[in-house]
């Protein structure tokens, strides 16, 4: 197992500031950053819809994210991973990453004393074969099988979350991890949006990491257009 090319920055920055390098020291694209290239129509709408609201989408955005940022730290807390500075975060901030929290326990409820042995947590790693990083939420065991389980603090699950993890499940095959199983673990950051427990199939991890192949193709020759027009070359 191998996590070597990569740079990171301070602690605090976490997956958006880690910089992906190949063996050979070439910066190479994040899975985020592929699948930038690929439109996404729920959220055009969903911007749309704030708009309408008279809400800021930008300033939603920022919010929800440092909530989701609160709750994924103290779910990671809770399986092993860094004490979380609680005093970087408001008083409504920690309230709505409790609620997620709360449904992550709910989940683990349900899961019949199989209990989550972590391995490891915010895993960053670079596929050689591909040319691409990522940042594996969780990794280890459940009920005798080893997981990779990515954790979403949002409404619903979407097609962008299954690509995602796609592509973790590859990377983390390259560099020499068992993997059984891939889930979607979402939590809601409010009392009434609990949590769903996405597994997906062998099936669909191809399928979806056929997908990402095809937009990690069309994310590299979007590059050397927008390179070739700057330096005039049409």
């Amino acid at each position: 197992m191998s996590s070597k090319g990569l740079e990171k920055g301070p602690a605090k920055a976490a997956k958006a500031h880690i910089r992906y390098k190949t063996a050979d020291g070439k910066v190479v694209p994040g899975v985020t950053t592929v699948l930038g290239v690929i439109n996404k129509p729920a959220l055009v709408k969903w911007a749309n819809n704030l708009g309408l609201q008279g809400i800021d989408s930008s300033a939603y955005v920022d919010e929800t994210a440092r909530i989701g940022t609160l709750a994924h730290e103290m779910i990671q807390e809770y399986l092993g991973g860094p004490v979380v500075d609680r005093g970087a975060y408001t008083k409504d901030q920690i309230d709505a990453a409790e609620n997620a929290l709360i449904s992550f326990f709910e989940w683990e409820r349900h899961q019949e004393g199989a209990k989550m042995v972590t391995r490891a947590i915010e895993l960053p790693l670079v596929s050689e074969a591909y040319r691409f990083g990522g940042t594996i939420d969780w990794y280890g065991e459940i009920g005798g099988r080893m997981w990779l389980v990515d954790i979403k603090s949002s409404k619903g699950l979407f097609t962008e979350h299954e690509l995602q993890v796609a592509a973790y499940y590859k990377m983390l095959h390259e560099n020499g991890y068992a993997v059984d199983g891939v889930r979607l673990l979402r939590v809601g950051r409010t009392e009434d949006e609990g949590f769903d427990d996405h597994v997906l199939s062998p099936v669909k991890l191809d399928a979806g990491w056929e997908v990402f192949e095809n937009a990690l193709r069309l994310y590299r020759t979007k590059q050397q257009y927008e390179s070739q027009a700057r330096k005039g070359a049409f």
